[in-house]
């Protein structure tokens, strides 16, 4: 789950007191297990950003596994946040960046190229760029799309209209995600039933999404597999 503690430092909330109240509450509900992916809001620019990534790491043992920039894609570009993604690196953080839905191909790149990253967050517009279609086919390096939240904002027409079902045709890593459920209204699994109805995805590619989803995952390599099992054991699969 993301967070972005940084937008509530103006208030005069501490990023590690933000930290610990989110995990006290999700503590409530114990048969889930939710780790937290922190967005330092490229709005805020790196040096924000390096300030609550340091913060972010006193408190990692609260289930903080990766962090993330959203935010204003097209006025701030990835690439001064360079050493910002280095730190995270170093401290063992997991890395994705928002690229490719506000801005083009370009976007995309940079997180790719200067950040590091270990997956794309929308890459919605990947396909402006013949030779980032191939590359991202070539390395596997996941897309997390999130086909309504799309829709809802206007970077494409309809669903119909998606790059999802040309991204999976053309052997990329797909992942499919619901961005924000409640302000673009919908579900995980109403996203499945739309790729469905609206894009022709068959019952086998869905099961195969589901299992990419598994894989691209940020869980260790050992509890992968028993999440695996555990859908293709299941009576609906």
């Amino acid at each position: 789950m993301f967070c972005s503690p940084s937008s509530f430092a103006p208030q005069g909330l501490h990023t590690q007191k933000l930290i610990e109240a989110i995990r006290l509450g999700l503590s409530r509900v114990p048969d889930i297990e939710i780790a937290l992916v922190v967005d330092l809001v490229r709005n805020y620019g790196p040096e924000r950003a390096m300030v609550t990534l340091a913060a972010v790491n006193e408190v990692r043992d609260l289930g903080v596994i990766g962090i993330g920039i959203g935010g204003s894609e097209h006025t701030f570009p990835p690439e001064p946040f360079e050493e910002v993604y280095a730190t995270a690196q170093q401290f063992g953080l997991h890395t994705t960046a928002y690229a490719g839905e506000a801005a083009g191909a370009a976007s995309i790149w940079g997180a790719i190229r200067r950040l590091r990253v270990d997956r794309i967050g929308h890459g919605t517009r990947a396909e402006e760029d013949p030779r980032l279609l191939h590359y991202l086919a070539e390395t596997g390096l996941p897309l997390e799309m999130c086909p309504m939240s799309n829709v809802r904002t206007g970077v494409v027409q309809s669903l119909e209209a998606s790059p999802v079902r040309r991204c999976v045709d053309q052997g990329m890593i797909v992942t499919i995600n619901t961005d924000d459920p409640t302000m673009f209204g919908t579900s995980l699994a109403e996203e499945y039933r739309l790729l469905e109805e609206k894009l022709g995805f068959s019952r086998d590619e869905i099961r195969t999404l589901i299992l990419q989803g598994i894989h691209a995952s940020w869980l260790p390599e050992d509890r992968k597999h028993p999440f695996v099992e555990a859908f293709q054991k299941d009576a609906a699969w």
